[in-house]
């Protein structure tokens, strides 16, 4: 990776995590680059990277070996498509991290059968903190497919999963996740507040209680349901609030919320391939 050429098409905020976490992770300046048609854009990626920018996304790719394709589903048609002459004379490896978007309709687009990976990123990779799901069509290399990991990995977790249907499910899961959480968190907090605690306190309590939880799933040899078992005494007060969750039929809430997000994801990617 850190002898690949490689061209971002659009400074939106993945394209500033992925070029942030490449450079942390030894690529050289040189060898990133970026185009955005806002010029403020671009001069705040030159000023807080080092890396070059330009407007025409036909100059950018001309000497890439592998271009990331950042910009917003509703226009990514049209970019691709005035790309596709461009990037025809020789292999490279493109990358989509718009969401909705499927290989077969970028496929179409770029003209030619190419390497092409599609990646389900999601904004924690902000912080470095990512989880992206990856799926490459047929003409990907092991090299390519290492290539797109290794990217992905400089600001988070990546995982491939073994069939592009279930780019649906991880939009469902990773994808849209972070908001749950957010509006879980949001109602614990309003909850602490009204029980008495200040802002403050409530705010802090329970993002470090989020934070701790998750750090201990990471490092645990333990699943899920164990550790919950683990701290929760028969008769206690974790008893308590569960058996109100359960009542509630948390688990089918949860499904039945995770299943909407890929139904829609499903009718995007219809709809944004046409």
């Amino acid at each position: 990776m850190e002898n690949c050429n490689i061209a971002f098409i659009g400074c939106g905020n993945m394209s500033r995590s992925l070029i942030g976490g490449l450079i942390a992770n030894g690529v050289k300046t040189e060898r990133l680059l970026a185009t955005d048609p806002d010029a403020g854009q671009r001069q705040n990626i030159t000023q807080q990277f080092g890396i070059r920018t330009l407007a025409d996304n036909n100059e950018a790719v001309a000497n890439a070996d592998v271009i990331v394709l950042a910009v917003k589903p509703q226009v990514m048609h049209k970019v691709v498509s005035d790309l596709a002459e461009a990037i025809q004379d020789r292999p490279r490896l493109v990358i989509s991290i718009a969401a909705g978007i499927r290989l077969d309709a970028l496929t179409e687009w770029l003209g030619k059968p190419g390497a092409v990976v599609r990646v389900m990123p999601n904004t924690p990779a902000l912080i470095q903190a990512g989880a992206a799901a990856l799926f490459a069509n047929k003409q990907t290399t092991d090299v390519q497919k290492n290539t797109a990991e290794a990217m992905m990995r400089s600001v988070g977790t990546a995982i491939w999963v073994d069939s592009e249907e279930l780019m649906d499910t991880v939009t469902a899961l990773s994808g849209s996740g972070p908001a749950y959480y957010f509006y879980f968190m949001e109602a614990m907090e309003k909850a602490a507040v009204s029980m008495g605690l200040n802002n403050e306190q409530a705010r802090l309590l329970t993002i470090e209680t989020a934070l701790g939880a998750a750090k201990m799933a990471l490092l645990s040899d333990s699943d899920l349901a164990e550790l919950r078992q683990q701290v929760t005494s028969p008769g206690g007060t974790t008893e308590q609030a569960l058996n109100v969750f359960k009542e509630g039929k948390l688990e089918e809430l949860v499904y039945a919320a995770m299943n909407a997000a890929k139904q829609r994801s499903e009718e995007l990617s219809q709809s944004l391939g046409k």
